[in-house]
């Protein structure tokens, strides 16, 4: 029962505060990241032959850079909440501005954009795990973490 207690008790000594549940849950959310992502994205990049549109490489080299950052996650978990606001802020953008349009009139079915919508939906992870207390305290009003 302490084990269980400690997951969801505050730490303000090793986590700034959040609770260790928090800071595991984003371990976990930083490792899918870097694998799933860096599965496709290296092999692509390491594979492409021939020229790159610009588009085609800014976009690549933005998750390629993101799945080599979500490793320093692994470690540093609060420090690298800034690439998860990054995720959810171009993801949440993209399922607003293109799924959501998409689905209002009926033809986000069968369209390019469908299977992208589906992936970006799990969006709601991060939103879920994302220690707000702590992102509002350090982002938003700049205190330092709790001692």
């Amino acid at each position: 029962m302490t084990f269980i207690r400690r997951l969801f008790t505050p730490d303000a000594v090793r986590y700034e505060g959040v609770r260790p549940i928090n800071i595991w849950l984003l371990r976990v959310l930083y490792l899918l990241m870097s694998t799933f992502l860096a599965m496709d994205v290296w092999s692509y990049v390491l594979g492409h032959q021939g020229a790159w549109t610009n588009q085609e490489a800014v976009a690549w080299s933005v998750w390629a850079a993101f799945s080599a950052l979500a490793i320093l996650g692994l470690f540093r978990p609060l420090k690298m909440l800034p690439i998860l606001f990054l995720e959810m802020f171009y993801k949440t953008m993209w399922l607003l501005l293109v799924a959501w349009p998409l689905w209002r009139a009926g033809t986000l079915a069968g369209s390019r954009a469908e299977e992208m919508t589906y992936v970006f939906l799990l969006v709601i992870i991060p939103y879920l795990i994302t220690p707000w207390g702590y992102v509002f305290r350090t982002y938003v009003l700049g205190r330092p973490a709790r001692r």
